[in-house]
């Protein structure tokens, strides 16, 4: 098991209201934690694509965060979580462009996580008049990026983008691409990533027993996968929240009052083409935050992994046993001050990390390695 963190860039209205300087803070405030992964044992830093979505997401530059980031760290890879690549958004030849560049200047440390936009209001934005229509955008892109890596002209005439012959440039750093990734937030799109070879954020809610079969489907079809790009990239990483202390009971006290509700509030709000549980409130009704036992039970079953490092040790096991690759946690989408987020990311990596990754090279790594290429 690997970890990640993620920089949401959530900006709270009720920050904004009492301070004008609040959309700044908290962009350093994710800054600093992207950081602190690298030198906590945490392997990535992942980064979305978001536009229009006031309070739940400020972030429509990724790249500009990731370069950011990866310029003062050494180990960390930083990946985009996601690019949108529906060609309205960011046509496939900018978005090549851009990927190799990423996997330049990081020397191999960018993951490439592509996906198709979470909401009317980004897809609307940019003149697309039919979220479902978006799929059919990803998938004509995302099989046609990864040719234009390869040495020599690339000519295309499709259904959404068309390009007259010409050479992309840059070409990736070493041998292959960088790793490839897609969001994932309904069931289908779990087996169709697996079989196109492509790792997969699990962008949905629920216990472990829930994510489960989910995961299984994406196990099943990538064990014999046709990989749109150079390899397979056998890889799936979940979502969830996480709070170390020392102390247990403070880590739970401080957990309820930590407004990770609101965010997940935002989250069913906006992001209006992942289905909703039976009975969730609608906007601007609230998800109640936790009481202390609710809390417990949650981190029990794995659903959260907070407490102390035996707590979250716990919680984590509950997403191996499971067969998750990878757990990121979303550190900055409360309202928690950054060395306190800080802090207990440095009492996991000190005594909760070295339990469960051992392996110094990051999975994604070894799946380009698996496949015969190396970096440089």
């Amino acid at each position: 098991m690997e970890f990640g963190v993620f920089a949401q860039l959530f900006v709270p209205r009720y920050e904004r209201d009492v301070d004008p300087m609040a959309e700044h803070k908290r962009i350093m405030r994710n800054v600093e934690v992207g950081i602190a992964a690298d030198r906590t044992g945490i392997k990535y830093v992942w980064c979305p694509e978001h536009h229009f979505l006031d309070e739940y997401s400020h972030m429509p530059g990724p790249e500009v965060y990731l370069s950011f980031i990866a310029a003062q760290t050494e180990r960390v890879h930083v990946g985009s979580a996601i690019f949108n690549i529906t060609p309205k958004v960011n046509h496939p030849a900018r978005v090549a462009e851009t990927v190799a560049l990423l996997d330049h200047v990081t020397k191999g440390r960018f993951e490439f996580g592509t996906g198709r936009g979470s909401s009317t209001t980004e897809v609307y934005g940019f003149d697309i008049d039919d979220l479902d229509e978006t799929t059919a955008m990803w998938d004509e892109a995302v099989r046609e990026i990864p040719k234009m890596w390869k040495p020599g002209p690339y000519s295309y005439e499709g259904r959404y983008f068309r390009m007259p012959e010409r050479e992309v440039f840059p070409k990736p750093y070493g041998a292959a691409h960088p790793p490839m990734w897609v969001a994932a937030g309904s069931p289908g799109t779990f087996s169709k990533a697996g079989s196109m070879g492509l790792g997969a954020f699990c962008f949905t809610h629920g216990t472990p027993s829930k994510i489960e079969p989910l995961i299984k489907s994406y196990k099943d079809a990538v064990a014999d996968a046709t990989p749109v790009g150079d390899y397979v990239n056998d890889n799936i990483m979940v979502v969830t929240n996480m709070l170390c202390m020392e102390d247990r009971e403070k880590a739970f006290e401080t957990a309820v009052n930590m407004g990770m509700n609101y965010y997940t509030s935002l989250q069913m709000h906006w992001l209006d083409n992942i289905p909703k549980p039976d009975g969730f409130p609608q906007w601007p009704e609230l998800v109640p935050e936790p009481t202390i036992d609710q809390l417990k039970k949650a981190v029990e079953i794995g659903m959260v992994v907070v407490g102390d490092p035996d707590d979250c040790a716990k919680a984590v096991q509950r997403w191996v046993d499971i067969g998750a690759d990878q757990l990121c946690f979303s550190p900055t989408t409360n309202n928690l001050p950054a060395e306190v987020v800080i802090e207990s990311m440095e009492l996991f990596g000190k005594e909760v990390i070295p339990q469960f990754d051992k392996d110094p090279v990051h999975r994604s790594t070894r799946m380009r390695e698996k496949a015969g290429y190396t970096l440089g």
